[in-house]
C-alpha cells in the first residue's frame, strides 16, 4: 500500500481527501496536516511515497515553497500539487520547484486517484496547456513585461522590481509606459487589478 502525506489548510477539503484515501484501499495517509512548512518534518518521520499538498497552506505558507525544499531533500519523494486557483503561473513555478505533477481541484476522485497512481509510477502529470488561463496573447507582451507585471500585482514597488532585475528605476518605468500602451490601461495598478480579478495572475503566495 502506498504511503501518502496530506497537505491541505481547508478541514473540511482536508477531512474528505483523507477519508477518499483511505476508503479507496490503495493508499494509506501517513499525516494530514494543514500547513506545508511542516511537510518536511513529517517526511521525515515516515518516507511517504508521495505528498499530495495544497499551493495555499495555513498562515499563507506556499506548497511551491514547501515542495522545493522537500525535492532538495528527499528527492525520490513524489510531490503533487493541487489548487483551485486558475493562475497561469502556478505551473511554471510548479514545475521549476519540482514537482512531479499538479492537478486542479475540479478533478474527480478517480482522475485524482489515477494521476497519483501515475505520479508514483513514475510519470508526470500535469494540465493541458489548453486548459490553462493566460494572459491574453493580443496584447503582445514580452517575456519581462510579464515578469514586471506579475511583481507589481505581488505588490513590489518600482523600484524594488528594479532591484530584483538589476534593472534602473527608469528602466522599469519605460516597461510600465510599454505595458499600459499595450494593454490600453491609463495606469499600472488597474492593469494589475484587471489581471488579477480576470484570474489570469493570482498574488503571489508569500
Amino acid at each position: 500500500m502506498k504511503k501518502i502525506l496530506l497537505v491541505e489548510d481547508q478541514a473540511l477539503v482536508r477531512d474528505a481527501l483523507f477519508r477518499a484515501l483511505i476508503d479507496s484501499g490503495q493508499f494509506e495517509v501517513t499525516h494530514s496536516i494543514a500547513d506545508s512548512s511542516l511537510a518536511v518534518r513529517y517526511i521525515q518521520d515516515t518516507l511517504p511515497d508521495l505528498v499530495l499538498m495544497d499551493i495555499s497552506t495555513l498562515d499563507h505558507h506556499s506548497g511551491i515553497d514547501a515542495t522545493a525544499d522537500i525535492k532538495r531533500l528527499y528527492p525520490d519523494v513524489k510531490v503533487m500539487l493541487m489548487t483551485g486557483l486558475p493562475e497561469v503561473t502556478f505551473i511554471e513555478r510548479a514545475r521549476k520547484a519540482g514537482a512531479d505533477s499538479f492537478v486542479y481541484k475540479d478533478v474527480s476522485m478517480t482522475q485524482l486517484f489515477e494521476a497519483i497512481d501515475a505520479t508514483i509510477n513514475g510519470q508526470s502529470v500535469y494540465p493541458h496547456e489548453s486548459a490553462q488561463q493566460s494572459f491574453p496573447d493580443y496584447f503582445n507582451l514580452t517575456d519581462r513585461e510579464r515578469e514586471i507585471l506579475l511583481l507589481v500585482c505581488d505588490g513590489y514597488t518600482r523600484l524594488e522590481i528594479a532591484d530584483h532585475f538589476g534593472l534602473t528605476e527608469n528602466t522599469v518605468k519605460t516597461h510600465f509606459s510599454n505595458l499600459m500602451s499595450k494593454t490600453g490601461f491609463p495606469s499600472i495598478s488597474k492593469l494589475a487589478i484587471y489581471a488579477v480579478t480576470s484570474g489570469f495572475i493570482n498574488p503571489k503566495i508569500k
